[in-house]
């Protein structure tokens, strides 16, 4: 067994909680989720837990998370002349910070 050091209820290594986090989602929707709700919106690893997305923003943003709600996006089928291909799935996670807390994506360094 590692002996590497977990982080929140994750059970995962600090450098895993890096991976888990692949980008944030910057669209209309999810700017009036952020404006109205006080929610930030990633997508996250297929593999990714709420735990691991939950111990990953607090190590990564350092604020307090409040909930996360984790949706599965299906790839759409799409034509390329006469053969059929498909967008990978993806796995999106909304992030409610409690009051007080503010992620500042200017400011994170991975």
């Amino acid at each position: 067994m590692s002996k590497s050091k977990h982080y929140g209820g994750s059970g995962l290594s600090k450098d895993e909680l890096y991976q888990v986090l692949v980008a944030p989602i910057v669209t209309e929707k999810t700017t009036r989720a952020a404006e109205f709700h006080g929610q930030a919106v990633f997508q996250v690893a297929n593999s990714a837990t709420r735990n691991d997305v939950k111990a990953a923003i607090e190590q990564a943003f350092d604020v307090e998370v409040e909930s996360v709600k984790i949706l599965n996006v299906k790839g759409k089928t799409k034509r390329f002349g006469k053969s059929i291909g498909k967008r990978n799935d993806r796995k999106k996670a909304y992030i409610r910070l409690k009051d007080g807390s503010d992620i500042d994506f200017a400011e994170f360094q991975a």
